[in-house]
């Protein structure tokens, strides 16, 4: 099995050897995807991010949203706990600004933070994942540190709150990932071609 960082390697490389018009394609097909998934009765408030280093762009369902009166709340680095993430309400109004990573996110408000439990459904960024619901990210380990609690309850409770589903090209899935015993794999994970469903 390869190791975690080869894979890293080898699919974001693919993911960025994808040209804007197939970009603007998948994205495209992503949005409907995801809304055909959303029960408006019951989902008030959308954790998601946006798109980098050639992730799926997630824009035009945030437009979505928006129109439909769902609340957006975008990852903020946490500023005093290392490694772990804010979620911050998204709004056309927002002011942005650029994290260490090169990455956009709303400017630190303590009036605009939610709690994680309080959003309905976190859509996460990912770089590859297999055939079990692992997810690997960029190595940072914030969206595991993020679900920690949630998949302890989940394991008691599926519907536990939010509930996680990851977004990936379809050439982000890979065979198999070497687990570590503090990655929290994922119920449901959605390409532009495919929703899978993993029983964790």
């Amino acid at each position: 099995m390869k190791n975690r960082d080869i894979i890293r390697q080898e699919v974001r490389t693919k993911r960025r050897q994808l040209n804007a018009e197939k970009q603007q394609v998948q994205a495209d097909l992503l949005c409907q995807t995801l809304i055909a998934q959303i029960d408006l009765e019951h989902v008030k408030d959308i954790g998601i991010y946006l798109a980098n280093d050639g992730e799926l762009n997630t824009k035009p369902f945030i437009n979505w949203c928006w129109q439909n009166n769902l609340s957006v709340y975008l990852p903020v680095i946490h500023p005093f706990s290392k490694g772990h993430l804010l979620f911050l309400k998204y709004a056309k109004t927002s002011v942005m600004v650029t994290n260490k990573y090169g990455i956009l996110e709303p400017k630190l408000d303590v009036r605009s933070i939610v709690s994680v439990t309080d959003i309905d459904i976190i859509f996460t960024p990912l770089v590859a994942f297999d055939n079990f619901g692992n997810r690997l990210g960029m190595g940072g380990g914030f969206y595991d540190r993020t679900l920690a609690a949630w998949y302890l309850e989940y394991q008691q409770n599926k519907q536990a709150k939010p509930m996680p589903i990851g977004l990936a090209h379809d050439c982000q899935k890979v065979k198999a990932i070497p687990i570590e015993n503090w990655d929290i794999p994922l119920p449901k994970i959605i390409t532009p071609s495919t929703i899978y469903h993993f029983d964790l």
